[in-house]
């Protein structure tokens, strides 16, 4: 069976999600400001072996609207809620970019060894107080005052357009169609992210982790170290690094994030003794 779509009632409103297969359920979160559609080619690789949801996080797509400011928390809540309304008792959760922010918060907010099985952070930013000071402000790759003449819809193009790879015109299609849905500032994600306090946060993980890396993304790859150092509560870190992936990284290698995805639970669901946080394993695809 394809994928099917449905809303959720939650404290926020509708929450919109696709759904495919069959299992133990893995929770997909977007980056902002996508939608589900930013997995549309990895859910059907995950759903030979699995339950796979992927919601338009609350503000983004088609759930409900967030005013601003809105924060990496409000997103975590939207996404259990989604769960809750859904009958799910547990998941792993897998997030890129933003999304990944908001997987790490679930992941945190669940440390008493609650709901989660693990977490996938794909291209997950760092977000301590150097990143808030460069953050909170105008929204960076994004920002675009809307007027009258639609020079706002080239402006975001071109603002995203580097950090694609070629060629880009579907992706950017893709891209510009959820940067206009309704209710959605395209910039407000970035804000949010900006004011998590990750470096607060982290140490609460307490499942196994994936990192996923993007080698030519600019703005997540610097974060990996960090991101590996903090992880002192995870009982596995386990790193992936495509070498050749970009910001786009689920649409245009969703093959090999599938595959990293499926070995790293299978190794989590296989294994007696959990590997240390200090015996981190690393391959690259």
């Amino acid at each position: 069976m394809g994928v099917r779509f449905g809303y959720a009632d939650t404290s926020f409103g509708q929450l919109h999600y696709a759904e495919q297969g069959r299992g133990p359920v893995i929770l997909l979160l977007h980056q902002t400001p996508r939608s589900w559609d930013e997995f549309r080619e990895l859910i059907p690789l995950l759903a030979n072996n699995f339950r796979v949801i992927a919601m338009d996080m609350v503000g983004f797509g088609a759930s409900a609207s967030l005013p601003a400011p809105q924060t990496v928390e409000d997103f975590a809540q939207g996404a259990w809620e989604l769960l809750d309304a859904l009958g799910v008792d547990r998941a792993t959760v897998l997030g890129h970019h933003t999304g990944a922010a908001v997987a790490l918060e679930m992941a945190a907010a669940a440390a008493d060894g609650g709901r989660l099985d693990a977490v996938v952070l794909s291209s997950c930013p760092w977000a301590d107080a150097q990143y808030r000071a460069g953050h909170t402000g105008a929204g960076g790759v994004d920002c675009a005052e809307h007027v009258p003449d639609g020079a706002h819809l080239r402006r975001l193009w071109d603002l995203r357009r580097p950090y694609y790879p070629a060629p880009a015109t579907d992706l950017l299609d893709r891209f510009l169609h959820d940067a206009l849905s309704f209710g959605v500032d395209p910039a407000e994600g970035h804000r949010a992210c900006g004011r998590y306090r990750m470096e607060e946060r982290i140490g609460s993980v307490t499942v196994p982790v994936l990192l996923i890396g993007a080698g030519a993304d600019p703005f997540s790859m610097p974060a990996l170290p960090k991101l590996r150092e903090h992880l002192v509560g995870a009982p596995s870190v386990t790193e992936v690094v495509i070498e050749d992936g970009t910001v786009a990284l689920v649409e245009r290698h969703a093959d090999r994030v599938a595959t990293a995805v499926c070995e790293f639970l299978a190794n989590v669901n296989t294994t007696a003794a959990p590997v240390t946080a200090d015996t981190l394993v690393a391959r690259h695809l």
